[in-house]
């Protein structure tokens, strides 16, 4: 079936894209040892220390972040099956006293004010926007407590019409680096680090295990040509980052709120 290169995944039933993604341990660019490069780059946790992923999926970088920090993590998502794998991860890795999973919006965090010490959030922040989460998350986080977001970047000022037409059909709200990393201090943080993640969180950890939870999907949802589609725009995705990797990426960034 050829690609319709006017696809946008916003076309799809919610519900249809998480039951794909349910069938992959991260439903995102990302990788373990990301997750702890960008860990290392925060202080002051303890046994202690109040967490939130917030756009946890089924957990892939939770549970990472729960064997390296003593503290409670609470994950968010608002899709109910991501949170029932997520706390049967967290069964399954005896974590289930520190680690629990909750439906909830990111727009609407069941957090008091200054009770977090870290926000996590890795490629889901586009949901409600780079720059309005960082400004809406702040709130929830104490004083000296960090937030950790991963988020798509141009890393070119110029970039071919094929993938700046895909992106902005996808998410006009891609970025460069520079300027996100303003929006992070504009927002009332102080910038800490900021790295980009590997090409192989995108190719071994993101789309090499897509291929097996392509063949479930279809096998679930066999004749079915909205099913067939979300497959082939899965297979274009990954077609353009092969072909375009060098103009965007995905960029972790850790940030610092040092006052009230």
């Amino acid at each position: 079936m050829s690609n319709d290169n006017n696809t946008s995944i916003g076309e799809f039933d919610y519900n249809f894209i998480c039951d794909f993604f349910s069938n992959t341990q991260r439903q995102g660019p990302g990788s373990p040892e990301a997750t702890l490069k960008a860990l290392n780059f925060i202080d002051n946790l303890h046994d202690g220390s109040i967490i939130a992923d917030v756009g946890c999926g089924t957990g892939g970088q939770t549970m990472v972040l729960a064997r390296h920090v003593n503290g409670k993590i609470t994950g968010l998502d608002l899709f109910p099956g991501f949170i029932d794998l997520f706390n049967a991860n967290a069964r399954k890795m005896n974590l289930q006293d520190r680690v629990k999973g909750i439906v909830r919006s990111m727009d609407d965090l069941p957090f008091q004010n200054g009770e977090l010490d870290l926000i996590w959030s890795e490629g889901s922040i586009y949901n409600i926007g780079f720059e309005r989460g960082l400004n809406e998350w702040r709130k929830y986080l104490k004083k000296g407590g960090y937030v950790a977001v991963s988020e798509s970047a141009w890393f070119t000022e110029e970039r071919p019409a094929e993938i700046y037409d895909y992106w902005m059909e996808q998410y006009p709200g891609i970025d460069t680096i520079p300027n996100q990393v303003a929006m992070v201090q504009k927002a009332g943080y102080v910038p800490v680090a900021s790295f980009i993640l590997p090409e192989n969180c995108w190719t071994k950890h993101y789309f090499g295990p897509l291929a097996k939870a392509e063949r479930m999907f279809l096998d679930k949802h066999a004749g079915d040509k909205t099913a067939e589609k979300f497959v082939e725009f899965q297979r274009h995705d990954a077609e353009l980052y092969r072909k375009y990797k060098e103009f965007y990426g995905y960029v972790f960034y850790i940030a610092k709120k040092v006052k009230p």
